[in-house]
């Protein structure tokens, strides 16, 4: 008889956990999934798919603008709010089915319910208990919310994609990826739009340089930026909310959203007792094979808070199931990760900033690029792009790219395979550009920018 009833039992269906479970299945092993929401998780569900479909549709205000530039009469254009929700939850039904049909295809058995782990081979969903011989946890993260008074009245990312009406005025707390995302959505759709934040520019973590011209292009877009600054209370003022600010002011508002972080998502999963190390924000500790403190039980994605994008999560899910499964260990690589913001302008951006390189290389070639796209040259649109090569100087090797404007995450991500693969300036200087393309910029530039003074490279 099997010592176990499952040889992995996986808690968390969204994309991490779905790659690694149906890989073990293919590779023979006998798999459960435990899921208390929806299978397919964050992304599919409650973040990259819905929010980039938000994304285009706030972006064709924009579009239907230039397009008088172009000779285009547009009259008695109108937007329906609800129709594009409906058509929105239509597909993520279907990708639903689609991530369900993945795991019965490799044989794994969904079970619906909380999964908590009782010991190092033991979990229980809605009262019953099933064994295995392994344990990975992949729960991914939640929005957080702070302590201000009135925040019941808030709403996160989560209750953002599902409102049934669009707010005529709406307050985004955060100046992270998805506070400038949504900030992007719900200005292009029309809603008059706040952007509230601690820090002076948006996008904390980021290349200065990119930091600085996407706060300009937001406010060029008619963004209300309101920097070094904080919520103190949100009242309820009939059919609106009242937000005071920290500077004193006070927003009258239809909606109040929180993007002020995310946590690994391990309270009441019975890990700690389970004798699971956790870090001080409750994140899976883990070692470099995805493995916990505990050697029966393994966790990924955005639960161990090492790189939290879902193609992160996808390769060290896969990185677990070659390894466990296969007979074919596999480190996940974390690397030269390229990423993207899907902000209007966009950004994306692969490898170390100015001050990361700085850090680690000393002496630096930097190169930079700013220009209004061909697209824009017949319309009253002022948008400028951003680019920017940053280049080790002993050894010449690109180390770090970045972009912010019209099909920046596209463009980036044929980058990123340059910069993995340890191109070299001459490498890109060498390559023939596309004309007229905004990515050739990226194999023009030429001119090094002037190097900083000691003081200007120790501020940035």
């Amino acid at each position: 008889m099997a010592r176990y009833d499952y040889d992995l039992i996986t808690i968390g269906a969204g994309s991490g956990g779905v790659r690694a479970s149906r890989l073990a299945g293919r590779y023979g092993a006998k798999v459960a999934v435990v899921e208390e929401l929806r299978v397919g998780g964050t992304c599919v569900l409650r973040g990259c798919v819905p929010k980039k479909l938000m994304v285009y549709g706030s972006h064709l205000r924009h579009e239907i603008e230039d397009m008088a530039g172009y000779g285009w009469t547009v009259e008695g254009v109108q937007h329906d709010w609800g129709a594009m929700s409906a058509a929105k939850d239509k597909e993520l039904d279907r990708l639903h089915g689609i991530y369900m049909n993945l795991l019965s295809g490799a044989g794994n058995t969904v079970l619906d319910g909380r999964g908590v782990v009782v010991d190092p081979h033991t979990v229980e969903v809605a009262g019953k208990r099933y064994t295995a011989e392994r344990i990975l946890v992949a729960t991914g993260g939640w929005p957080t919310l702070p302590d201000v008074p009135g925040i019941e009245h808030a709403i996160t990312s989560n209750e953002a994609l599902d409102l049934k009406e669009r707010p005529r005025r709406i307050a985004i707390v955060g100046s992270g990826f998805i506070a400038v995302e949504f900030a992007g959505i719900f200005q292009g759709f029309g809603s008059e739009t706040h952007l509230v934040y601690r820090a002076d520019k948006v996008l904390r973590g980021f290349d200065e340089d990119i930091r600085t011209a996407l706060t300009v292009e937001l406010e060029k877009k008619g963004l209300n930026l309101l920097p070094e600054t904080l919520p103190t209370r949100i009242e309820k003022a009939g059919d609106c909310y009242l937000v005071s600010l920290s500077d004193g002011e006070t927003l009258e508002v239809d909606a109040v959203m929180y993007a002020t972080g995310r946590s690994p998502n391990t309270k009441g999963l019975g890990l700690e007792q389970a004798g699971v190390e956790l870090t001080a924000n409750g994140a899976v500790k883990v070692d470099a094979w995805s493995r916990s403190s505990v050697p029966s039980i393994w966790a990924i994605g955005d639960v161990t808070d090492r790189i939290q994008l879902t193609p992160v999560a996808l390769a060290e899910g896969q990185a677990f199931a070659e390894t466990e499964f296969n007979g074919n260990p596999i480190k996940p690589d974390h690397d030269d990760v390229p990423s993207a913001v899907f902000s209007q302008p966009p950004v994306g951006t692969v490898g170390l900033t100015e001050a990361k390189a700085r850090e680690k290389y000393g002496e630096l070639d930097v190169y930079v690029s700013g220009f209004r796209p061909m697209k824009y040259t017949l319309t009253r649109n002022t948008e400028r792009g951003f680019m920017k090569l940053i280049v080790d100087r002993k050894s010449q090797r690109v180390v770090g790219a970045h972009m912010l404007g019209v099909d920046a995450p596209e463009i980036i991500q044929g980058i990123g395979i340059a910069v993995r693969m340890g191109a070299t300036k001459r490498d890109f200087d060498r390559t023939i550009g596309i004309h007229p393309t905004a990515a050739e910029e990226f194999v023009t530039m030429r001119e090094k920018r002037p190097e900083p003074s000691p003081a200007e490279a120790a501020a940035e």
